[in-house]
């Protein structure tokens, strides 16, 4: 069959331009416009998306050019302007350089599909403590939340709650706490928040008021859907390993 016979098959061109980033996309094209194999090819991204994406691109079906062609498409349609905007607190709202860190709860309000945040701990004191217990009730939202199993579990406090207490608060959301890997228990220090799988503030600030109103923190807004879905993505890939889930216990809710 002729080059310019062979039919592409759609669904999984659609399929595969539903997982790749922009940068995936553009990397993998780039390597076979040199003449790389596939396996060379897909040692641009990283190893533990390799396989998903393989069975993508081989059931795309066409030659390399055509490969290329469909890699050059996810490339443009996945491609998005990155914006950045700092995000700071300070004693007294000294900062005059972006929104403030106290402004955070309104992202969480204006969500829209789904939020991920990663965190140290949590205290009650939070704005964030109330705006994503609303967040967890809203049907159409997801929320998951990943914490520090020793942070929250060895030491609490009426003002630190516990992960239980955490997924009681956020119910139905999910909830994840860190385990031992290798013998050592993991500590989660990332913190970030990641909206509708497009913006991610990442950020020193732990979940606390004075995190939100009297410390020096700095952390930046991102609005980029490739970043975003890499940093959730990433956590996702290493879920099992690296947490378990926390199962919320019944009765009310702790506030």
């Amino acid at each position: 069959m002729a080059s310019s016979d062979v039919v592409i098959n759609p669904g999984a061109a659609k399929r595969l331009g539903e997982f790749l980033t922009s940068t995936e996309a553009r990397a993998i094209a780039d390597r076979l416009a040199d003449g790389d194999t596939l396996t060379t090819a897909l040692k641009a991204v990283a190893s533990g998306r390799r396989t998903t994406i393989r069975s993508l691109v081989e059931a795309v079906g066409g030659p390399g050019s055509e490969l290329i062609s469909v890699l050059r498409a996810v490339e443009g349609a996945r491609s998005a302007p990155t914006t950045l905007d700092p995000r700071w607190t300070m004693p007294g709202h000294l900062a005059q350089g972006g929104a403030l860190t106290s402004s955070v709860p309104h992202l969480v309000d204006n969500a829209r599909q789904s939020i991920t945040c990663s965190t140290f701990n949590f205290q009650r004191s939070s704005a964030l403590w109330t705006a994503l217990r609303q967040a967890a009730l809203r049907p159409e939202l997801t929320v998951r939340v990943y914490l520090d199993s020793t942070a929250a579990d060895e030491q609490p406090t009426s003002w630190s709650p516990t992960t239980n207490e955490v997924a009681a608060q956020l119910r139905p959301g999910t909830v994840l706490r860190t385990k031992d890997f290798d013998g050592v228990h993991v500590r989660n220090h990332a913190k970030f928040l990641a909206i509708d799988h497009r913006f991610l503030l990442v950020t020193s600030a732990n979940f606390s008021w004075s995190a939100e109103q009297r410390n020096i923190e700095f952390g930046v807004f991102i609005d980029n859907p490739n970043l975003t879905e890499a940093v959730e993505s990433e956590l996702l890939r290493v879920e099992d390993v690296l947490y378990e889930r926390v199962q919320a216990p019944s009765g009310r809710v702790v506030g």
